[in-house]
């Protein structure tokens, strides 16, 4: 589903989307929150605003366009809680995964621009529908969203082909047996592993494919750096049947030996099948819902491709706000940086597994999303800072805080570390200062704020439904579980 101007390759490409979200990192966030130089890594997320803006030098009705690029939202991270953890209040984050984190961003930034449109502001990017009391986006943009990784859980399982180096930090088979070197997702390569290889250049490392695929020939995998997604095991020789090969087959070139895959560190969520454990590329099962692991204790946090996926159906502006929207907010496009990806896994998990998904609401449906990858690394990520720090001392471990930002004009910045501000203490946590702006409670008093700036006899019908059989001592109250 293609929404306002055509997605022209020539509106962007995947290098200048990525290339925008590291230099907004760079000079627009603090020094706060991010990883501590040779010793953390991390994650980053964003949404990009493209938009066509006419030259209005030129007369006409065929006067030239063009192009701007700009990010509204951002986020970066590693970390989600345990179910024990969960607060009922909704003033923690559960979930601090970079892709998360940019997605909560955005929904602040769509209600700043709301403010906007309800106070009659020309910059917002929203006019009036066709309905009272509702809005819907401008024709002449859409929203990109960048990651520098692949996303954790369905899209991270990707196959891996027979070559003769990995490009990629490998990690050990022990691991899948051993939970107790589980973190938040991300499997970290024992010291003792050989190094990445130089990120400066490009992989260069010839594939052997079978008999009948000359060298050279073009396939849909490429095979970046380590990042948290996908988990490179050691290479085994396992003898796989047809069966056992039919879920990653499909997904290498024909003819290419596929002799593993890479992993997720997501588990299969309750009443799945789950996966076989099997040695080698039948270890996983594809296409299957997965909750993000915890240290010990469980999450209850859906991966990230899960996540993804369901906003390429539902939108990315939550149940409140659609209460103010014509149409859902889509994301156009998915771009990923440099690492271990497969262009077919990414479609199978954002968009494949839910072309069956039916009886929706009209205005929703499962979208075309654009996919493509980006060759430029994220300077922050696990292998680009091991490739930096080479034999230094102690061990290199993901950043423990997660950055917010949002293209708003009050407080655009939030540095969380465990659910809560920084720094926040045991004591301080039921204080109005230790909720990060971006918690559900926050977002829903966003809300509030927004429906108390537009007189109710122009609230949308559906709002004044649902608060008119609401309870009258907490008729706003109602709507908190629809964040």
């Amino acid at each position: 589903m293609v929404r306002g101007p055509a997605l022209t390759q020539t509106m962007w490409t995947a290098d200048e989307i990525a290339r925008l979200c590291y230099e907004h990192y760079e000079t627009r966030l603090p020094k706060k929150g991010k990883p501590e130089p040779n010793r953390e890594w991390t994650l980053l997320a964003a949404v990009v605003k493209v938009q066509l803006v006419a030259d209005r030098a030129c007369g006409g009705s065929n006067r030239p366009t063009q192009v701007t690029k700009e990010v509204v939202s951002m986020g970066t991270g590693t970390k989600c809680i345990g179910q024990s953890k969960m607060r009922k209040s909704g003033d923690i984050l559960n979930d601090s995964h970079a892709e998360v984190i940019a997605r909560r961003s955005f929904q602040r930034y769509l209600h700043y621009q709301l403010h906007l449109a309800a106070a009659l502001k020309e910059d917002s990017i929203f006019v009036p529908g066709t309905q009272r009391g509702l809005w819907k986006l401008r024709p002449d943009l859409l929203f990109v969203f960048f990651s520098s990784h692949t996303p954790c859980g369905d899209a991270s399982i990707i196959p891996m082909l027979e070559f003769e180096d990995q490009p990629c930090c490998p990690v050990s088979r022990d691991w899948a047996n051993n939970p107790s070197v589980e973190a938040d997702g991300n499997l970290e390569a024992p010291e003792n592993k050989k190094k990445c290889e130089d990120l400066g250049s490009p992989v260069t490392k010839k594939m052997r494919l079978e008999p009948g695929i000359p060298d050279g020939v073009g396939h849909h995998q490429s095979f970046g750096n380590q990042e948290s997604g996908p988990i490179p095991p050691s290479i085994s020789g396992s003898n796989l049947t047809t069966q056992e090969l039919a879920t990653v087959t499909g997904m290498a070139p024909s003819g290419a030996k596929v002799v593993d895959v890479y992993r997720t560190g997501a588990k299969c969520v309750p009443g799945e099948a789950g996966d076989s454990g099997k040695p080698g590329a039948a270890y996983h099962q594809v296409g299957l819902l997965r909750v993000k692991p915890g240290r010990g204790d469980r999450t209850c946090s859906m991966s990230c491709s899960d996540k993804l996926a369901r906003w390429n159906v539902l939108g990315c502006q939550g149940a409140l706000l659609m209460h103010l929207l014509e149409k859902p907010i889509y994301l156009s496009a998915v771009v990923i940086g440099r690492c271990p990806y497969s262009q077919e896994a990414m479609q199978r998990a954002l968009t494949g597994r839910c072309q069956n998904v039916s009886a929706l609401p009209k205005g929703f449906g499962v979208q075309e999303v654009k996919i493509q990858q980006s060759g430029l690394l994220f300077e922050h990520s696990r292998c680009a800072v091991q490739a930096k720090r080479a034999d230094g001392p102690g061990r290199l471990v993901p950043c423990g805080a997660a950055i917010s930002w949002s293209a708003v004009p009050e407080q655009p910045l939030d540095v969380t570390a465990n659910g809560f501000p920084q720094g926040t203490t045991k004591k301080g946590i039921r204080c109005l200062q230790a909720r990060s702006r971006i918690s559900k409670v926050e977002l829903f008093r966003s809300f509030q704020k927004l429906l108390s700036s537009i007189s109710e006899d122009k609230w949308p019908d559906s709002l004044r439904v649902l608060i008119a059989n609401s309870d009258p001592k907490c008729r706003m109250g109602g709507l908190v579980v629809q964040s």
